[in-house]
């Protein structure tokens, strides 16, 4: 898990809108980074299913993610519709991390 979430800070971190100059997290400790929180999920969704479509996966993180973060009943999420879920946000970034870091 080490290497991914290595890359991950390194990829995403570096351009979060929550980060700092230095690609330092500036979240609080009040406050949870969602890609560093579900990376593990993201991981197991991944390696789930081998393909190029980015949406597929999207559609799995919905599924097994969302439904259980800030999703309602009816499938809103004021974190998704605000532009502020940085799983959401850097999505395609993050797949395509964690596949590099696979292929080595």
């Amino acid at each position: 898990m080490d290497k991914y979430l290595k890359a991950i800070k390194q990829n995403v971190c570096s351009i979060c809108v929550d980060s700092n100059e230095r690609g330092g997290c500036t979240l609080t400790h009040k406050e949870t980074c969602a890609v560093e929180f579900y990376l593990p999920s993201v991981l197991e969704i991944v390696h789930s299913i081998e393909t190029d479509d980015v949406s597929k996966y999207h559609k799995l993180v919905k599924e097994k993610i969302c439904i259980n973060c800030h999703e309602d009943s009816n499938g809103y999420c004021y974190l998704h519709e605000d532009a502020n879920c940085s799983l959401d946000r850097y999505f395609s970034l993050i797949v395509e991390t964690l596949k590099k870091v696979d292929k080595g």
